[in-house]
């Protein structure tokens, strides 16, 4: 068994949220770098306009800033726009590599003043590590221990101010002392249809395809609400357009090319429907154990826990009990099968 700050595997899916480091760095074109061309997030941007403008009156740097939420949503990008904003440089790692308080230490006194240090998973950082972050983050000074045994000595470096953006999607595994020394919090939520097909537009013009607002709308819809599944999806509907000599990108292209990829109208795909399915025919829809639907799936039960149930529990099609999983009427209605008299109703 994991430990719980660990994730589950991630499967290879082009609806998932998460990105590894080659896509990563192939999608910094199509992201941002001003707060005017953020699209979504109204209230973040919003609020992170009026303390970068305050803080840039003061000559100082931001208060340190938490961002949590699911994968995909910009938490990333928001970090880079405000180093772009505040005209500073930004330092990217992540929790995961920083696995030594000397790691931590080579990278704070490389900081020059008004930094941006950002740790992507932030409540995977080793506790150790975390300790030595808190004075950094309030003193602006780093505790260090030389030696060993009774000649040991402690001494205290100086840091330039900085400002800390960490970023999460599990916020309740960061420690309160950590999250208390964050001045600004604030939460990404999923976006609307029409925010991602404002953002495929835009996506588009980098890529240099030509997509109509029909289009746009289609992979937006099938999208999950995040921006990066979006993005990825219009990525292959430009390589289906290309190979079939299509100049647009229509209703009609989009639909084609997203059902190649067996990527239904409500953005599931062919495992989603798979795990619905199993639900229904061989449990009569529930409520079924976590470990039992795991074994009759041949999946680990952290990977259906945390990968495949988080979007069909917030699209309303199934329901985590006391009892075990249960799937909604939405589901059996989206798959179209007869939905049982004890299950009408259900649907979220």
């Amino acid at each position: 068994m994991k430990k719980p700050e660990e994730p589950a595997t991630e499967p290879d899916r082009i609806v998932t949220a998460a990105c590894g480091p080659l896509e990563q760095e192939q999608d910094k074109s199509l992201r941002p770098i001003r707060l005017q061309d953020y699209i979504g997030q109204e209230k973040v941007v919003s609020a992170l306009r009026i303390l970068i403008t305050a803080a840039k009156q003061r000559g100082e740097p931001l208060d340190h800033v938490l961002f949590y939420g699911p994968p995909g949503l910009g938490k990333t990008t928001l970090a880079v726009i405000i180093s772009h904003e505040m005209g500073v440089h930004i330092k990217v790692t992540s929790g995961p590599a920083i696995e030594r308080p000397g790691d931590l230490a080579a990278i704070l006194t490389n900081l020059q003043p008004n930094d941006i240090l950002f740790i992507d998973e932030i409540h995977r950082l080793n506790r150790t590590v975390e300790e030595i972050l808190y004075p950094a983050l309030e003193d602006f000074a780093l505790d260090i221990v030389i030696g060993k045994g009774p000649s040991a000595r402690s001494i205290r470096l100086d840091l330039p101010r900085f400002t800390l953006i960490g970023a999460t999607t599990r916020a309740g595994l960061i420690t309160t002392p950590l999250r208390e020394r964050f001045g600004v919090t604030h939460r990404l939520d999923f976006y609307s249809p029409e925010e991602l097909r404002r953002i495929l537009t835009r996506s588009a013009r980098v890529l240099e395809v030509t997509l109509d607002g029909e289009g746009g709308y289609e992979i937006a819809r099938r999208s999950r609400g995040t921006p990066r599944v979006a993005n990825r999806l219009l990525k292959r509907v430009r390589d289906f357009a290309q190979v079939h000599g299509q100049a647009v990108s229509n209703r009609q292209v989009v639909g084609e090319a997203l059902a190649l990829l067996e990527i239904d109208e409500l953005g599931l795909d062919q495992m989603d429907r798979r795990l619905l399915a199993t639900v229904i025919d061989h449990f009569g829809g529930g409520p079924v154990g976590l470990e039992t639907l795991a074994v009759s799936l041949g999946e680990e039960t952290d990977t259906l826990e945390d990968v495949y149930e988080p979007f069909l529990i917030q699209a309303g099609f199934l329901q985590r009990t006391p009892a075990g999983r249960r799937v909604t009427e939405h589901a059996y209605r989206h798959l179209g099968r007869p939905v049982p008299k004890t299950q009408q109703g259900s649907l979220l």
